[in-house]
């Protein structure tokens, strides 16, 4: 077994603001910590700091046993690493070692077979067979053959980015929990998954024993496997941390009993600190009258700095406060229609009457055809006459059959996995300042109150690619709140928000004058919506009354 002890770690970004400030907490033999709190607040970095990619500032991270770890951009791999690379650089520091080398001499073999070239391969086989890595590709063997169905052996030099990213995702899951390290930090292990594959991980994850720290948004995967909760907490001074010692499901009331208590003794000290403050004040008039109240007033005085020196209880964390504007306007009774509408190649023909005002939840497995869908639509449909409310390029959808917009349906697209380079290289106050062809800009001040309301007024001098995920994707919906969209197209919108994030929009979408269309794998933001399209394994897309979670993948030749 393993642990991680985690004791006073500090850390300062390179402008000087403090991220993270006398952050302890354990993670002991076989528990399962889940570390929440605000996008940005550095929950990322912390776990680089526990597996040694960052140094602290302060403190130390003390462990116990083998580290595997997955890395945050898993699930989003577009370089040239091979499936062989990923696998490898998942497995203990001497078989890592042993591939890169390995991997080195078979390619100066193919460029060069002299005497040298081959001594160098021979040894790197040799040094291959001891540090275990015939062992190691036989595990290998196992996890390509659950997730590609597959051997190693065809699917080793296979390009990472030709994968999904649920693809990819299960992938490094499958070989971290197959493999011997006792510990997994685990970075957003969820996003890109569909639920069977979610539904697979929490029960490995309960299963497993492992000891494990994990960041996560997913709010059933946190009531299903965190036995603890960690939560960073932003304040002046850098992020702190406070652990409930219960799981999610008494998470909440646990923490608004929590600010409560601290809000309390907060009100306590400074009724105390005013009081102490008056009694210097009256002494200081009265001994200027009266030498015998001299030493009262020194007492006094005493007492009121040692009270200051002490400071106040625990400072109550600024709790996030997201509101979400989503207004909309009515439009035709009838918003969306597809009469025998087939994506080519994906799903056949469907007929399809959305409704102003519903709330439709798009599911099915990954691959299925859900965003080709959403994109058709944010399109304009088969004869876009509807100025979308954004500025992000639509690629087309090949289609037969039609689907229509209703009039005064405006769409507004939020795709999760969208590059937008419309965004790349501009502030948040410039993104806003300038507006885009369907969104008027915002002067200065406008714009600060707008980014205030997203908790994204800290970063409004920021890039928009320097941002996090979840900062990313707030405001993604803020430009679609300014751009009066009246039909939402959201694509995965809970993936990467935080827990305050997430209510938010749920909050938002309630009070929404206008229809939503939503594809998700997120079951618990499910809950908000009337009408459930599923995707199904067959190819037909079909409505049910609850949300279907066990559609297989469409059969179809990949």
């Amino acid at each position: 077994m393993g642990h991680v002890d985690v004791g006073g770690v500090g850390y300062t970004l390179p402008d000087g603001r403090p991220l993270l400030s006398d952050v302890t907490f354990r993670v002991g033999d076989g528990a399962r910590v889940a570390l929440v709190g605000p996008n940005g607040v550095g929950k990322s970095t912390l776990l680089r700091v526990v597996t040694g990619d960052l140094v602290p500032h302060e403190g130390s991270v003390q462990r116990s046993g083998g580290l595997g770890v997955m890395r945050q951009d898993v699930g989003r791999i577009d370089d040239d690493r091979s499936v062989r690379d990923l696998l490898a650089d998942l497995a203990a520091p001497a078989v890592r070692a042993a591939a890169a080398e390995l991997t080195a001499a078979e390619l100066a073999m193919m460029e060069v077979d002299d005497e040298p070239t081959q001594l160098r391969y021979a040894q790197a086989l040799a040094d291959w067979a001891d540090v275990g890595g015939y062992e190691a590709e036989a595990g290998w063997d196992r996890v390509t053959d659950a997730v590609l169905s597959v051997p190693f052996e065809r699917a080793q030099h296979r390009y990472v980015r030709t994968l999904s990213g649920g693809e990819q995702k299960r992938l490094v899951l499958e070989a971290l929990l197959r493999g011997p390290d006792e510990v997994l930090l685990l970075d957003e292990p969820d996003n890109a998954l569909d639920v069977p594959t979610k539904r697979w991980l929490e029960e490995r994850l309960v299963g497993c024993g492992k000891t494990v720290l994990f960041v996560s948004h997913d709010r059933e995967l946190l009531a299903r496997v965190a036995t603890h909760v960690a939560t960073l907490e932003p304040t002046a001074v850098g992020a702190r941390v406070w652990v409930h010692g219960g799981g999610f499901a008494s998470y909440a009331q646990a923490r608004a009993d929590r600010q409560a208590r601290l809000e309390e003794l907060l009100r306590r000290w400074e009724e105390e600190h005013a009081k102490l403050k008056e009694l210097v004040l009256t002494l200081k008039t009265k001994a200027a009258f009266n030498d015998g109240l001299a030493s009262r007033y020194q007492a006094a005085q005493t007492r009121l700095r040692k009270f200051e020196e002490a400071g106040p209880p625990e400072v109550v964390a600024r709790e996030q406060h997201v509101r979400v504007r989503l207004t909309g306007g009515r439009t035709a009774k009838r918003a969306v229609v597809a009469t025998g509408l087939e994506l080519t190649g994906l799903m056949r023909p469907f007929d399809l009457e959305v409704w102003y005002g519903e709330r439709v939840a798009v599911l099915g497995s990954n691959g299925s055809g859900k965003s080709h869908f959403l994109r058709l639509l944010a399109a304009g449909g088969s004869d876009p006459e509807h100025a979308p409310a954004g500025d992000v390029p639509v690629a087309p959808v090949a289609h037969t059959g039609s689907v229509v917009l209703g009039a005064r349906v405006r769409p507004g697209w939020f795709a999760q996995n969208h590059a937008h380079p419309e965004l790349v290289g501009r502030t948040l106050l410039e993104i806003l300042h300038r507006g885009d062809g369907h969104r008027a800009g915002l002067g200065r001040e406008a714009a600060s109150r707008a980014l205030d309301r997203y908790e994204l007024v800290e970063a409004a001098e920021q890039p928009y690619e320097t941002l996090s995920g979840g900062q990313q994707a707030r405001l993604q919906i803020l430009l679609l709140e300014l751009g009066g969209a009246t039909l939402l197209l959201l694509d995965e919108p809970t993936d990467n928000l935080d827990l305050h994030s997430a209510e938010a929009l749920e909050a938002g979408l309630a009070a929404f004058d206008g229809t939503v269309l939503a594809v998700t794998h997120d079951r618990w933001f499910t809950r908000t919506f009337d009408r459930f399209l599923v995707f199904s394994a067959d190819g037909t897309v079909v409505e049910t009354p609850e949300p279907v979670w066990d559609a297989g993948r469409v059969e179809r030749v990949r």
